[in-house]
């Protein structure tokens, strides 16, 4: 296995196999997503999806956490995450698309490995699938820090788990646990925490051992048919009233003490 990256990197990519592994690695931090961040996932995946020793990418978190979403920290403090070119205030990203990644050609599995929340849950949702930890949860708390979604959360959460239960895990902020994510769609498998990477592995290799340019070709159909523009431009565009009207980083900071204070008084 061939690490392509620091160490100590936020992100790191490393190939094997065919293979590309990109990994969140900020666990103190349960790997939020800073302006560093932000800048490096598009990069790497940009690196896997153009290299020829890789035909899918595998997309984790470092235990405990797979994404606690945008750094509230920073976004609180500058606001400079929620504007650095990554899309995620609903404008098109760097690449020109709208979403957390570039425009990639080969799979993108998802293997969540904790909890999966606001931003964090976007970056899941944006995976072609996803393989949970028995440890993965998914909640969507836009509306309790008061920051809309810009990755295609309200179009994407409902396609896997219907309209209904999607609006109210966004109206209450309340986390689906794995087991239930399995049984919703969201998820095509729960696997023990330690099998998480094995099993993904064993999926990917599935796909490496099929003719590469019908894979991508398939990918592409399937994009193409399940795209829903107009429900992205519809989130994008109440997203920018909202920011005009009602965040601030103050606003934000305030929110996330209010959060932080309640879940020391459970």
């Amino acid at each position: 296995m061939a690490l392509l990256t620091e160490p100590d990197s936020v992100v790191l990519l490393d190939v094997d196999e065919r293979i590309a592994t990109i990994t969140l690695n900020r666990p103190a931090a349960r790997n939020a997503l800073s302006s560093e961040v932000l800048k490096l996932i598009p990069r790497l995946m940009k690196q896997a999806d153009t290299s020829d020793d890789v035909d899918v990418i595998i997309l984790t978190g470092s235990d405990p956490a797979f994404c606690a979403g945008l750094d509230l920290r920073e976004l609180g403090s500058s606001g400079k995450n929620l504007g650095s070119g990554s899309g995620a205030d609903g404008r098109p990203n760097s690449d020109g698309v709208r979403g957390p990644f570039p425009g990639v050609s080969k799979p993108l599995i998802g293997a969540v490995n904790g909890v999966a929340v606001t931003g964090g849950f976007e970056l899941a949702l944006n995976c072609d699938f996803l393989v949970a930890s028995e440890h993965a949860k998914f909640g969507d708390t836009h509306a309790r820090v008061g920051v809309m979604p810009g990755w295609g959360l309200t179009v994407l959460l409902p396609q896997a788990i219907g309209v209904r239960r999607a609006r109210e895990m966004s109206m209450t902020g309340n986390f689906m646990l794995a087991d239930e994510a399995l049984a919703r769609g969201l998820v095509n498998h729960v696997v023990p925490h330690g099998d998480l990477m094995p099993f993904t592995r064993r999926l990917a290799l599935d796909i490496v051992g099929n003719d590469q340019p019908g894979v991508r070709q398939i990918r592409r159909t399937y994009a193409a048919i399940h795209a829903d523009t107009q429900g992205w431009e519809t989130e994008a565009r109440d997203g920018a009233q909202w920011r005009e009207s009602q965040f601030s980083p103050e606003k934000v900071a305030a929110r996330r003490e209010a959060i932080q204070n309640r879940g020391r008084h459970q």
